[in-house]
């Protein structure tokens, strides 16, 4: 059976540093998309919030988990699940290391409490 992801999408994923994030805002209802930085694990994308469980879009995807993401025009939407699970989100935390290098990653994420993924299935 073939994957529902276009090879398009897939493409872009990997050659891109960082996609845009749409999620729905939890008081506003809005559409809010923001650059975030990403990593491709298996056949999902995982995000670590910048700020941790602290983070808006984080709270907003409690709330509402529908998103949607593009990257070099390609766009893809799905539910974002949330990862809290202390080896998963440390699993992901090292894949932003080998893609973003240790020192970007300590610097810009100091709480590194839950995590997301996007299946693209």
């Amino acid at each position: 059976m073939g994957s529902l992801v276009p090879d398009r999408l897939l493409a872009a994923l990997k050659g891109a540093e960082e996609v845009q994030l749409s999620v729905k805002g939890r008081k506003s209802g809005k559409d809010i998309p923001r650059p975030v930085w990403f990593a491709l694990r298996r056949n999902e994308v995982v995000f670590l919030p910048v700020a941790g469980s602290q983070t808006q879009w984080y709270k907003n995807i409690l709330k509402n988990p529908l998103v949607r993401i593009s990257v070099a025009s390609q766009a893809y939407g799905g539910r974002l699940e949330t990862v809290t699970e202390k080896s998963e989100v440390s699993e992901i935390v090292e894949l932003f290391r080998k893609k973003y290098g240790v020192g970007d990653v300590k610097q810009y994420y100091p709480r590194l409490d839950v995590a997301a993924r996007l299946p693209l299935a």
